[in-house]
């Protein structure tokens, strides 16, 4: 959708410096800026591409100051990251306005589809099903029996929601996403391990986005969930029973083993592991590759296996850094000793 710079001013409320009507069809980073495109720059860190981006028009803070001449257009705004979300995901939302029924799709009778729904093709849903308003469920997605479907809710290709689970309101399952498969429970048993059957299910909150190819288990009694405003990314697994608090993000390769309970607003790095029937308080944030073996209150900041805080892993890393030097010296402190040993046993000796 093509518009000026003083048009995309007014949707933002931001002010222009230069020329309101140029017009702006598309959008870039600010170092591979072009003509036509709309880019931001919300850190300082980038300001040297603003002197020299070929985009028609940059978003900035009020409060930037220029410390060179500026060839292209300006629009102040509060905050320049907001502003270009926002306006990314308006263009987004263009973007994804489908609606109607592909053929061929599979729906079971008895399942109410809104006027307003997409059903991808390949798609099947099961029995019981019910779907919210202004759904979008993208081809080869599975919805099993009984699953409820909240308003607003997108379903990337080959998601596949199994019996029973409930997924909220605006919530984004990107593609392989697999929500209620079997928790994994064996009892073991003359040497063997016995399944146990994953009679639970998975509640997903309001305002949940999950990444692509991640799973949630299903919990073998009661539920697993994810409450609210919770952001995962790619590739993380969530076992059985486990409780996500809200607006917690976690990023790609974490796992959470069984039963663990994750509290609200903490911020996990990538390939992080929690053991099972752990419990996390709120507010942390735990490093990249981080082991948390045990439970943790609120307001830490962890590192490490097993975590630790990041004063304690700045240490371990510097000791570690220092073993070879800390090797050197006591072998040669240990040469001193052995020849201090013999010029005192050779003098016993001559007595």
């Amino acid at each position: 959708m093509e518009m000026t710079v003083g048009q995309i001013a007014a949707l933002v409320n931001g002010i222009v410096e230069g020329d309101s009507n140029v017009k702006i069809n598309g959008y870039s980073k600010i170092e591979e800026g072009k003509e036509g495109c709309l880019t931001f720059m919300a850190n300082t860190k980038y300001e040297h591409f603003i002197y020299e981006t070929q985009a028609s028009a940059v978003l900035v803070g009020m409060d930037f100051v220029a410390k060179q001449p500026i060839s292209t257009n300006l629009i102040r705004v509060d905050n320049a990251y907001a502003t270009i979300a926002m306006l990314l995901n308006m263009v987004g939302s263009m973007q994804q306005n489908r609606r109607g029924v592909e053929d061929p799709v599979y729906v079971s009778d008895g399942v109410n589809l809104p006027e307003d729904i997409y059903l991808g093709a390949f798609t099947y849903i099961s029995k019981g099903a019910t779907l919210g308003k202004n759904v979008k469920i993208y081809p080869q997605c599975y919805i099993g029996d009984n699953v409820k479907i909240g308003d607003n809710v997108i379903l990337y290709p080959g998601v596949k929601v199994y019996h029973d689970c409930c997924i909220g309101n605006n919530c984004i399952l990107h593609s392989g996403v697999v929500i209620g498969g079997d928790g994994f429970g064996f009892a073991p048993e003359n040497g063997e391990y016995k399944k146990i059957a994953q009679i639970g299910n998975v509640i997903i909150e309001d305002n949940v986005e999950v990444g692509a190819n991640t799973t949630i288990d299903r919990a073998t009694m009661g539920s697993t969930v994810v409450k609210k405003g919770v952001k995962l990314d790619n590739l993380i697994q969530i076992a059985h029973n486990v409780e996500v608090g809200e607006h917690t993000v976690i990023a790609a390769q974490a796992g959470i083993a069984g039963s663990a309970k994750i509290g609200s607003y903490n911020m996990i790095g990538g390939q992080c592991g929690f053991a099972g029937h752990i419990n996390v308080g709120d507010h942390n944030s735990f490093g990249a590759q981080s082991g948390i073996p045990k439970s943790v209150g609120d307001n830490n900041i962890l590192m490490g296996y097993p975590a630790v805080n990041q004063i304690d892993f700045a240490r371990q890393v510097a000791n570690v850094k220092n073993l070879s030097r800390t090797n050197a010296e006591l072998s040669a402190l240990k040469k001193q000793v052995k020849e201090m040993q013999e010029i005192i046993e050779s003098k016993i000796n001559n007595i």
